[in-house]
């Protein structure tokens, strides 16, 4: 006997964890669903303020598990928080991080620039940068601070600068 996997629809895998995150009504949100080819699910949250909580994450899987059929489409199921160490892949997340250092790869000679997250809107975000330079006509070096805009498809890559 051949058995023959169904792939499971990502939409409604997100409309199921939708569901549940307008249930809880917590300021959380879906930064990334994937699905492989072995129907492993793998739901990425955040949260606009704070931190994702286990219940959360709890919550959101079992509202999956349960509205979906292990008989016709089995899979395992992976719920989490988004993580500090990873890139941005949602608006939220720079939304989110307003105020705080990035590291900023661009798509284009893959440049890295690092500063303060200081705009976001739906077409990119603008950090600051500081750095002490020599200004024509003064002795010392001084700190200058230059704004830099980015649209968000010129980007590789924005991740938190996690400093102790």
């Amino acid at each position: 006997m051949v058995y023959v996997l169904e792939m499971i629809d990502k939409n409604k895998v997100r409309e199921l964890a939708e569901e549940r995150i307008a249930e809880r009504d917590n300021l959380l949100y879906i930064v990334d669903i994937t699905i492989n080819g072995g129907n492993q699910i793998l739901v990425e949250l955040d949260r606009e303020e704070g931190a994702v909580s286990i219940e959360d994450c709890i919550s959101v899987s079992r509202n999956i598990e349960h509205n979906l059929d292990r008989e016709v489409e089995d899979f395992s199921l992976e719920v989490s928080s988004a993580g500090i160490t990873k890139p941005f892949r949602a608006i939220q997340q720079y939304r989110k991080n307003i105020g705080k250092d990035v590291k900023v790869i661009t798509i284009e000679h893959g440049k890295s620039v690092e500063g303060k997250l200081v705009k976001v809107d739906d077409d990119g975000f603008t950090i600051e940068k500081s750095e002490k330079k020599r200004v024509e006509g003064k002795k010392k070096k001084e700190l200058v601070v230059e704004e830099l805009p980015f649209k968000y498809d010129e980007i590789k890559e924005t991740k938190l600068i996690i400093s102790f």
